[in-house]
């Protein structure tokens, strides 16, 4: 089961996708709750809790991403009567309720288990990073991709692949996008965007330097968690704003702010959509600070049994752990 933070002072606008009796399931986060947002609203509905309908729901992630202002209210209106109902006890948590049911027992998968399209990635987006890697700083954003096949969950285990011998973490701010769109300018770049989450760009720095070029060493099965959920972004008005930072068995290995970022986010989409569509559900991940274990001397590879945590203010904390293959 998952072990996941107590809430803090996380946003209520939290949308994950959990296995919810082997099948997976859009959830909602309020308080230390997970919430079967098609089992609440059809509850609710039904006059169980003593509330109007709330319309039409979107039934997975990439229908709430994509679905518009509409559902994004279905679905905000069924954590605020679940979130009644929780603090007036006509709801309790409980490992098999149909409805709410205890956040720390929650098996997350990546909010968007399969994304649509590949991830777009940023390199050297921090100024620090670029100099441990002995890089210059970029004039025009760098990008890449990882495979929808790379993607992985919160507490989802990091597979220490035989190939790679020097394997490295990178924590990353993700952007969700929710809106279809091309030639975005960057005033305009936030109407685009449903939200924001976590990812660890995992990466093999041999095969990165064996293969001279990103993919293949960034896009190994597993080297691509995410989550633990998304966070709409009305509960993060300022993206830029936010500590970010990733531990390692409980050593901070980076800590910065996503105010250092070379290229924000707004000219991120503006350049990358410049003759390129974007689709609902595509994840752009902004790049990530000094800190990696490159950057060390010698450098501090990860192996089998760490634990990597990924945090950014507001959201939340990634954890995965790297293990080695099954044989």
């Amino acid at each position: 089961m998952s072990r996941v933070p107590p809430p803090r002072t996380y946003s209520s606008m939290r949308f994950a996708t959990v296995l919810w009796d082997q099948q997976a399931t859009l959830v909602g986060v309020v308080g230390d709750a997970i919430v079967h947002l098609g089992a609440a609203s059809r509850a609710l509905r039904g006059g169980r809790a003593g509330a109007k309908s709330t319309g039409a729901l979107p039934t997975d992630m990439l229908g709430l991403v994509g679905g518009g202002p509409s559902g994004l209210r279905a679905a905000k209106a069924v954590l605020q009567a679940v979130a009644h109902c929780l603090s007036d006890g006509t709801w309790r948590t409980r490992p098999r309720n149909p409805v709410v049911r205890p956040l720390d027992r929650a098996r997350f998968l990546s909010p968007i288990p399969r994304p649509p399209r590949n991830i777009f990635c940023v390199g050297r987006n921090y100024a620090e990073h670029a100099k441990e890697r002995g890089a210059d700083i970029p004039t025009v954003p760098v990008f890449f991709t990882k495979p929808p096949t790379a993607v992985i969950g919160h507490e989802a285990g990091v597979i220490c692949w035989p190939a790679p011998q020097n394997l490295d973490y990178e924590a990353e701010l993700a952007v969700v996008i929710g809106r279809r769109g091309r030639d975005i300018p960057r005033a305009r770049a936030y109407e685009y965007v449903f939200g924001y989450t976590i990812m660890n760009d995992v990466t093999a720095r041999d095969l990165q330097k064996k293969h001279t070029q990103w993919f293949k060493g960034k896009s190994l099965d597993t080297f691509a968690p995410l989550g633990p959920w998304i966070v709409h972004k009305s509960a993060l008005p300022a993206p830029h704003a936010l500590r970010i930072g990733l531990r390692v068995n409980g050593e901070p290995r980076q800590e910065a702010t996503t105010g250092d970022m070379v290229f924000r986010i707004e000219e991120l989409i503006e350049v990358l959509s410049a003759g390129m569509t974007l689709e609902p559900g595509d994840i752009i991940a902004t790049g990530t600070p000094s800190g990696v274990g490159a950057g060390f001397v010698p450098p501090r590879w990860l192996k089998p049994g760490d634990v990597v945590e990924a945090e950014v203010e507001g959201i939340g904390i990634l954890r995965n752990r790297i293990v080695a293959p099954r044989t």
